[in-house]
């Protein structure tokens, strides 16, 4: 597929005749019993559109971040040649969809030839497709697509983002320390972003007992793209291309 292609469905969108007109509707309170029970239909058949769509994936890493940087923004080349690595580790590569870092990542893997994933949220603006995807599925209720892109990875690579990717980050770190999901690398990366928010959120949350200081341990922090495929590839046991 060319890099300026637009990326095309593998099935038809068989669930757009159901799905809520907004998911506003659905989160504003009670609703007449007929009207939660067909939204919760229409939330069942959007997971059952997702398994079908992402249940062959292989080893893969997740990829959130901001959907604003450009690519000229040193974070977008940095997502980039994290795509890349990943891909040439064997990882398929799995984003938001959008653009900005889940582009960059999108990309970096299709410079490699790996298989590039985008898990798509419907939004009046910031969230059109990038072209740099092999296979897409798009949702309308966050939390179903936030279920998507944490079931089917075995590590996360967090990279600057806004309230949508500190929720993905937090939520991901909640699953791991709960024990509902295994302990999977969780790779933060962006210079004093995120050395940043570990100083003035998290130790503050270990300062007033909110979490253990070893929950500190869930998420590592670096700048290097090697060291981030270390981490991945220790998490997890080893690299898909291993034997």
């Amino acid at each position: 597929m060319p890099e300026t292609s637009r990326p095309k469905e593998n099935s038809p969108d068989w669930l757009a005749p159901f799905r809520d007109k907004n998911e506003k509707e659905f989160l504003k309170g009670t609703r007449d019993h007929p009207e939660e029970l067909a939204s919760a239909g229409r939330v069942f058949l959007e997971f059952v559109r997702g398994f079908q769509a992402l249940g062959s994936l292989g080893s893969c890493v997740t990829v959130f971040g901001s959907a604003r940087f450009t690519e000229e923004h040193r974070y977008y080349k940095q997502a980039r040649q994290l795509g890349r690595r990943l891909a040439e580790e064997g990882f398929t590569v799995m984003t938001g969809g959008g653009p900005g870092i889940m582009e960059a990542a999108n990309r970096g893997a299709k410079d490699a030839g790996g298989l590039s994933i985008g898990c798509n949220i419907e939004l009046p603006h910031e969230q059109d497709l990038n072209p740099y995807l092999d296979r897409f599925v798009e949702f309308e209720h966050f939390f179903v697509r936030k279920v998507m892109l944490v079931k089917y990875s075995q590590a996360f690579v967090v990279m600057p983002g806004g309230f949508g990717t500190l929720d993905e980050v937090f939520e991901t770190l909640t699953l791991i320390q709960t024990n509902k999901i295994e302990s999977f690398p969780v790779v933060a990366m962006g210079g004093a972003f995120w050395g940043t928010l570990r100083e003035s959120i998290f130790q503050t949350m270990v300062a007033e007992g909110t979490i253990s200081a070893s929950d500190l341990n869930l998420i590592d922090l670096t700048d290097s793209v090697d060291e981030a495929i270390e981490i991945i590839q220790r998490g997890i046991g080893s690299s898909p291309n291993t034997p």
